[in-house]
């Protein structure tokens, strides 16, 4: 009678390897947290400043009168709470790929264990 094969070790599984890239980016995600949020401030300020400039110029060539941007310049308190690129979304996307993978792994070791019984 020939013994039952053996089931493949866990590091062969591509889901296995899913989780922890998932998982490691989730980590990424935690450890930059902050720098992330000063460095995304400072790009989404000089991307307002020149979305105004080039309202101002298109104005300007339409012969409209010139508006004085220092006017019509924003608090950062009052652009901060509303980020056009959130961290949260990364952070949610690395989340479910980890969910995912790891579910997809259970279920792959649970029919290697059910395979290996028959």
């Amino acid at each position: 009678m020939n013994p039952a094969p053996k089931p493949p070790p866990l590091t062969d599984s591509a889901w296995l390897w899913a989780a922890l890239f998932s998982l490691m980016a989730l980590a990424g995600v935690a450890a930059i947290a902050g720098k992330f949020d000063v460095r995304q401030r400072q790009i989404e300020g000089r991307f307002l400043g020149r979305q105004q400039s080039a309202i101002e110029r298109d104005r300007r060539a339409a012969g409209l009168p010139a508006v004085d941007l220092a006017d019509s310049a924003r608090d950062r308190a009052e652009v901060a709470p509303t980020r056009i690129v959130p961290l949260w979304t990364l952070a949610v996307a690395a989340g479910l790929a980890a969910v995912g993978s790891l579910v997809m792994l259970a279920r792959e070791q649970r029919s290697a264990v059910v395979a290996g019984r028959d």
